[in-house]
């Protein structure tokens, strides 16, 4: 990938560089999912000029819109962690998930038909999501859609910034099939960007006349909100120019440095996670990773690539995963507990395997942990452990004296083979 970023790209490098710019970045963050309007909160926060709108929930909240957001015209637009919303449906029959007016009494009318109902699209589950608030801004006349975007690259060894004059559309096919109208500028972290890149950009993405300076200005206030939200991804699309020649922010996808939320503590608090598995919401207040699966095998492991390697042998031996769940490397006793408790709250699970690897981990630690975990809630499903590293024979023997009916395995292969067929056992044994 590298030496791909330049300002004019050649056809193919376009296309698989933005797309793989994008890839490399969903592996660096744990994906924080923020509502359009808390985007616009923090934009709003940095100097960046988005539509003025106010959130609506339930009837009291409309009757000071007129005063508090007197416009012309009102887009209400309902708020859930998916796109496609304009051209979704209700489970109540009531068609999109965006509409416009121009009378304000008509606003809860129209929001009354969204608040409390699921909204279905083509990102959303089968069933729809339910939306708790919808966001009512000022609708905009857009005279022309630009494409803006700044992201951390690798290959720089620090932030670019990408720019397009086609905006409103997606931004690899415009790599594919107008190369020409994509410019990439990789951005001194120290220098950030200057006057000069930022006049630059504007006349690229032509702006012209006041409306220039107008861009110029915005785009230095998207760069302040990039690095003071410790941001790893900030895309615009549309960076919009209105009839009135100014210049706004429409739509904004913001991903964030996980390792910044010591510091970025009011942004991460924003999280939405009503519409998350609420087993990952708890796994994630104990500093677990949880990814729920269909499967009927529990599986508590230290590290994510040990974490795929056990479920790959589970599927191997004609077992199914029920879960992702990885301790980390300093796991301690009560991280244990609170994952044992997790995995044994899908009833779907027949069985659990412990896959754990002494490194900086003490393995007798973990033995503890599973021996009290399993006491404390009174476990009544199989479970098989598999323990190699540091102090593992202290920890066989923990297990071994605790009386309680652990299966320990020999090795990794013995575990997967085991813990599908105490799985199967069990399935057997409850359908009788």
């Amino acid at each position: 990938m590298a030496g791909l970023l330049k300002s004019t790209f050649q056809l193919s490098q376009s296309a698989q560089r933005l797309s793989g710019l994008k890839k490399m970045n969903a592996m660096q963050v744990r994906f924080l999912n923020l509502l359009e309007y808390q985007s616009k909160v923090l934009m709003q926060n940095h100097g960046v000029n988005i539509q003025k709108f106010k959130m609506v929930r339930n009837a009291d909240d409309v009757k000071t819109l007129p005063k508090d957001l007197a416009v012309d015209e009102y887009v209400i637009k309902a708020q859930i962690l998916a796109g496609g919303r304009g051209k979704g449906h209700f489970d109540n029959g009531f068609k999109g998930g965006v509409h416009i007016t121009k009378d304000p009494s008509q606003i809860w009318s129209l929001a009354e038909k969204m608040v409390g109902h699921k909204l279905i699209t083509k990102q959303t589950p089968p069933s729809g999501i339910l939306v708790n608030s919808v966001m009512v801004a000022e609708s905009i006349v857009i005279k022309r859609e630009t494409y803006f975007c700044i992201l951390m690259d690798r290959a720089n060894n620090g932030p670019v910034l990408i720019a397009s004059p086609a905006g409103g559309m997606d931004i690899e096919e415009v790599a594919v099939t107008s190369p020409h109208l994509v410019k990439t500028i990789p951005i001194d972290i120290l220098e950030g960007v200057t006057d000069d890149m930022a006049m630059s950009v504007a006349e690229f993405l032509e702006f012209n006349g006041s409306s220039r300076k107008k861009c110029a200005d915005q785009v230095k206030a998207l760069w302040s909100l990039f690095t003071g939200v410790d941001a790893v991804q900030l895309e615009i699309n549309p960076l919009a120019e209105t009839d009135t020649g100014d210049v706004v922010s429409v739509d904004a996808k913001i991903q964030f440095d996980d390792n910044a939320q010591f510091r970025q503590k009011d942004v991460f608090a924003m999280e939405d996670t009503t519409e998350s598995d609420p087993r990952e919401v708890e796994a994630a207040k104990y500093n677990l990773n949880y990814i729920g699966m269909s499967g009927d095998i529990g599986c508590l492991v230290n590290g994510a690539g040990l974490a795929m390697a056990t479920m790959d042998l589970i599927h191997l031996h004609g077992g199914q995963p029920a879960n992702f769940l990885d301790v980390g490397g300093s796991v301690n006793e009560s991280q244990v507990k609170q994952a044992f408790d997790i995995i044994s709250s899908d009833p779907n699970v027949k069985a659990i395997l412990v896959n754990v690897f002494g490194g900086i981990v003490n393995c007798a630690t973990i033995a503890t942990g599973v021996v009290n975990a399993t006491r404390a809630s009174g476990l009544k499903l199989p479970l098989v452990v598999r323990l190699e590293g540091t102090n593992v024979d202290a920890a066989k023997k923990i297990l071994q004296d605790s009386g309680l009916p652990i299966i320990q395995a020999k090795d990794l292969d013995h575990a997967a083979m085991t813990v599908v067929d105490q799985a199967s056992l069990k399935a057997k044994a409850q359908a009788c």
